[in-house]
């Protein structure tokens, strides 16, 4: 088993088969040495995290979406890579929190997704990030996040 397998194994997470996108799309694409990640929506393991920030979810809640939409972008990774010991280093993660207009607390939301990616990654998993809100996101999903990943 790969390293980062093994860290993942340890972190108790299976990544999931890619579903099929339910548009004109792919999951990811490699261009050089990056591949860059379609937004994954925060589903995990049949159970998916739907709602807003600010009205029927925590940050504590939205935090768990994010981590899970950063798990869906690994499993988009290494469907392209092979295997996720080719990832040199994660450059950025940029995440869509479905949020009300009233609402500032997206950054915090979005640390799951990042603490998610250094957990796994280390050093190399340190990246530079977007997080924004936005009024809705498809199907009602919490959270849509994408990355850029550098590989060998």
């Amino acid at each position: 088993m790969n390293r980062i397998e093994l860290r993942l194994q340890e972190l108790g997470v299976t990544l999931p088969e890619m579903p099929t996108p339910i548009a004109n799309y792919v999951a990811a694409k490699r261009a050089g040495n990056l591949v860059f990640t379609a937004g994954q929506v925060s589903s995990e393991n049949g159970r998916d995290y739907k709602g807003k920030l600010g009205d029927d979810m925590t940050v504590d809640e939205v935090r768990r979406a994010t981590r899970a939409s950063a798990i869906n972008c690994l499993a988009a990774l290494k469907a392209v890579i092979g295997s996720l010991d080719r990832v040199k280093q994660i450059v950025a993660v940029h995440g869509l929190v479905n949020s009300t207009l009233d609402c500032g607390d997206q950054a915090a939301a979005m640390n799951g997704a990042s603490d998610f990616v250094v957990e796994v990654f280390g050093e190399a998993g340190k990246h530079i990030r977007t997080s924004a809100g936005v009024a809705s996101l498809p199907m009602g999903f919490a959270a849509s996040v994408y990355m850029i990943a550098e590989v060998e």
